[in-house]
């Protein structure tokens, strides 16, 4: 995108985390906000730091797995703002688990919230991008939807559909003002593993337990937000963000097989 003063940016799960500081680096760049969030105390939260910056923002509690909800939402966007130029979809869910351990509702809330809730963004908020003269949708997958983790099943299943969902709609927005990029973060200190559902026995815990001192050490949102912003300023086509992520990339690519049994090998190191 050319500019990003006086822009209508729409960004999901910006109660928290990532979808916090990618709100307030937009509205630092001069973008109007509208937020949703299940969170109504952090979507506040997030408010109130967009508008001591004297920007504009409004607030939405939306299940994003709703898709009645969120085509009111796209209604509610347009009637208080106006327009809309950018799509931040990022709220996500996590589930630890060997599948065998995990239930087929679990399964079914984390792929509502992390793949259709970017599908329904899309598909509600589309016509609306697409009457800007210049638009851009951000679409969050993940490391883990480069490569298969155990224990990470559903998770990978719904980061890989969203890149491949990404990089198909890039093709068919080609000819158009729309533009979209696909973000890969690596490890990010936010609250998806504190949140996480978790289903095993007690060793798994511990491991999760272990796995949320561990993401504390991990990049700050505020660092992923910077590289989010940056590819909607630049229409990149996908961001890597971490050196692990770029490391698992190049290595997917150039040993598929091997680099998957390695990747599993260093994850479970770390645990």
């Amino acid at each position: 995108m050319k500019r990003l003063d006086n822009r209508v940016a729409v960004v999901t799960g910006a109660g928290s985390g990532i979808g916090r500081a990618t709100s307030l680096l937009l509205a630092q760049r001069g973008c109007k906000l509208a937020l949703a969030d299940l969170n109504a105390v952090g979507l506040s939260e997030t408010q109130s730091q967009i508008t001591a910056l004297g920007r504009e923002a409004s607030t939405h509690v939306v299940d994003v797995a709703d898709k009645a909800a969120m085509q009111r939402f796209a209604g509610e966007v347009l009637d208080q703002h106006g327009a809309l130029h950018i799509l931040v979809n990022n709220a996500g869910v996590s589930v630890n688990g060997r599948f065998v351990d995990q239930s087929i509702e679990d399964f079914e809330w984390l792929m509502g919230v992390n793949f259709w809730g970017v599908v329904y963004g899309c598909k509600f908020f589309m016509p609306h991008l697409m009457a800007a003269d210049e638009a851009h949708i951000a679409n969050v997958s993940s490391v883990f939807g480069l490569a298969g983790i155990a224990g990470q099943s559903s998770y990978c299943a719904s980061k890989f559909a969203v890149r491949g969902f990404t990089e198909a709609l890039r093709a068919e927005l080609v000819e158009t003002r729309v533009g979209i990029t696909c973000v890969h973060p690596g490890g990010t200190d936010t609250k998806i593993v504190v949140n996480a559902r978790v289903s095993g026995d007690e060793k798994l815990h511990a491991q999760h337990k272990k796995a949320v001192r561990m993401f504390k050490k991990f990049m700050p949102a505020s660092s992923v937000a910077a590289q989010i912003v940056d590819g909607i300023e630049h229409n990149r086509p996908r961001v890597l963000i971490a050196r692990e992520t770029r490391f698992i990339d190049i290595a997917k690519r150039v040993a598929p097989s091997t680099a998957n049994t390695l990747i599993n090998w260093g994850f479970n190191r770390m645990q």
